[in-house]
């Protein structure tokens, strides 16, 4: 493979850095430490794990403003906006730390009359994580924590466009004074990543990232019998009911639509309106997205930077172009954003109607800063819009009745169902999709149960 790999921001298209791959023999050392560690990390208590994790991440909020310049320069989001993310790193984080003793605790059977059982969970080994670029620190850090506290040996391997994120993370975890081999990081291409996905000294993986990426994952696993955490791509659908708050749920989706150029898994990326409110509803929406700021991400005023790489953005205009040729139409004219510029990562949002589910803007994944809307008869006629879909990890509903909310997210097939919000993880919930969007569990204290096995213990007196 090639020894180095060069980082190019979006921001200019200039290189950022360059880093160097590992090699074979720094991968099979890293193997070995990792093994090496198990042991002693596995008898430290509870307490002492999760001391050493909860320094370590009190060194990333103490170092906020260098891992939101990470974020800015390597993936484009704007720099108001990039210090967020440690902010819900710190939520996710400490959430997992309080309710490790719950989600780790022995469990014990009704009583049995001579006989003393209880199932008691332990580490698997080693965890490999294989994290994505457009939230950088928050989707790592959803297994790296309950990983670590359970008592596992992980090695990150993070994306190549945001190698910084892995560096902060090492930095993190060594000021923290973890012992060595119980956290590591190895920058490696796709071919060797796979590789070590078949190694034999890893125990689990957790990716997220496309679904072609996953079945790669899977495949590359599926000799050994491991578990394989995938939380893979979405095309999330949000419905605007007839009782819905218009004004709430405009301010809302917008935010959902767009928020880090729409590059999110759980972003909002179709919407169905009843027709009651359609016309209000478009209009209030082209109003706002019209009103945003689009540039240059370093800019404090920006609100919405570019796209991760051109290629990306290419990739997405090409989608809005297809669906334009079908008949759908365009509602932000070209030349309203200055900085759109074809052929770079530049890529104003747009919002498109007279579209149908005939068109890919409204199938496959954007990932992108693109919306479809939609106008429904009813609630039966927007839940088999919503369920027309091969993802299914998130859903919102905009609505003042909870009872109708409960009844219909009973009937969408999705891993997590919304009422009057969007695009948001609560750590006390399970994180998980249904269909192409993946399998598995992060966050939440089912969190930890992917991450350990359960070992009986049958004690006759």
């Amino acid at each position: 493979m090639s020894q180095t790999f060069s980082v190019i921001t979006p921001i200019d298209g200039s290189v950022l850095l360059e880093c160097a791959y590992a090699s074979d023999n720094q991968v099979a050392a890293a193997l070995a430490a990792a093994r090496d560690a198990r042991r002693s990390w596995r008898s430290t208590t509870l307490v002492e794990r999760t001391a050493l994790v909860g320094r370590a991440v009190d060194w990333l909020v103490a170092n906020k403003a260098r891992a939101a310049d990470a974020i800015t320069r390597q993936i484009g989001r704007p720099i108001s906006q990039s210090p967020g993310e440690i902010g819900g790193l710190a939520e996710r984080a400490r959430y997992m730390m309080a309710i490790a003793d719950e989600g780790l605790s022995d469990i014990w059977p009704t009583p049995k009359a001579g006989f003393e059982r209880f199932l008691r969970r332990e580490p698997l080994g080693t965890v490999l994580v294989l994290a994505p670029w457009n939230y950088p620190f928050l989707t790592a850090i959803n297994t790296l924590v309950p990983a670590l506290i359970a008592g596992n040996t992980v090695i990150l391997k993070h994306s190549s466009q945001t190698p910084l994120v892995a560096e902060l993370f090492d930095e993190a975890f060594r000021s923290a004074g973890l012992p060595a081999g119980v956290f590591q990081i190895l920058h490696l291409d796709h071919d060797a990543t796979l590789k070590l996905v078949g190694a034999p000294e890893i125990d689990f993986v957790a990716f997220t990232g496309s679904v072609d990426g996953g079945r790669a994952v899977q495949q590359a696993a599926g000799r050994r019998f491991i578990g394989v955490g995938l939380e893979l791509g979405g095309k999330d659908p949000a419905y605007v009911r007839n009782d819905a708050d218009l004004p709430s749920a405009i301010d809302n989706l917008v935010d959902g639509a767009f928020f880090n150029a729409g590059q999110s898994c759980c972003a909002v990326e179709r919407i169905y309106v009843h027709r009651r409110h359609y016309k209000d509803f478009v209009d209030g929406f082209v109003e706002l997205t019209r009103a945003y700021r689009f540039g240059n991400p370093l800019d404090s005023k920006t609100n919405l930077g570019p796209m991760v790489r051109a290629s990306a953005a290419d990739s997405v205009r090409r989608q809005i172009a297809a669906a334009v040729t079908a008949g759908a139409k365009a509602l932000i004219p070209a030349g309203h954003f200055a900085v759109d510029a074809p052929g770079s990562a530049y890529l104003a949002p747009q919002v498109l109607v007279g579209v149908d589910h005939t068109m890919s803007v409204m199938c496959d994944e954007s990932f992108g800063p693109v919306i479809g809307i939609m106008p429904v008869n009813d609630d039966l006629d927007a839940v088999r819009l919503m369920n027309d879909s091969r993802y299914g990890l998130t859903a919102s509903i905009w609505t003042r009745d909870r009872d109708a909310a409960i009844r219909l997210g009973e009937a969408i097939d999705t891993g997590t169902v919304f009422m009057n919000r969007c695009d948001y993880l609560d750590p006390a919930l399970a994180w998980t999709g249904a269909k192409d969007s993946g399998r598995g569990v992060s966050l939440s204290v089912l969190g930890y149960a992917q991450l350990t096995r359960v070992k009986s213990f049958h004690l006759k007196g």
